[in-house]
């Protein structure tokens, strides 16, 4: 009885496996301009929205679900509407630059395309931005003397 049910279940398993694998020929097709974005060098405040490009070529309407940063510092945006064959969009993502140090975090995209889950890049550095020095004018410089 063990046996036949453990055939049972290796059978079911089988199945659902295979019938996952068939994909919708005409299914949304989500292809971006680039999956990784390098913000090179930075400095410390600067703007950190970048955007991702992608294009719909599937033969049905794109919806994307969600996007979520890998952490509270890396916040998404992206359409809310469907986005038909052909069409394109942009997915906007807003680093938090007040950190200082190497950047490599990801967004995760989902969607009804083929590949529902795509998981972008943003990578680079920000500089902590060194204080100015100024020289004093011939006025501040009398002052100092004075006193």
């Amino acid at each position: 009885m063990k046996k036949f049910l453990s055939s049972v279940a290796l059978a079911l398993l089988a199945t659902v496996a295979f019938a996952q694998e068939e994909k919708n020929p005409n299914a949304p097709q989500i292809n971006f301009e680039t999956e990784v974005i390098d913000y090179g060098t930075i400095e410390q405040n600067a703007d950190g929205t970048r955007e991702f490009k992608f294009t719909n070529t599937g033969k049905e309407p794109l919806i994307i679900t969600n996007c979520k940063g890998s952490c509270g510092c890396t916040v998404p945006s992206w359409p809310r509407e469907p986005i038909g064959p052909g069409e394109s969009g942009v997915i906007k993502v807003k680093y938090a630059t007040n950190r200082v140090g190497p950047i490599n975090k990801s967004v995760t995209v989902n969607s009804n395309a083929a590949t529902p889950v795509k998981v972008l890049r943003i990578k680079g550095r920000v500089k902590k931005v060194e204080p100015t020095k100024t020289v004093p004018t011939k006025e501040e410089k009398t002052s100092m003397m004075s006193k």
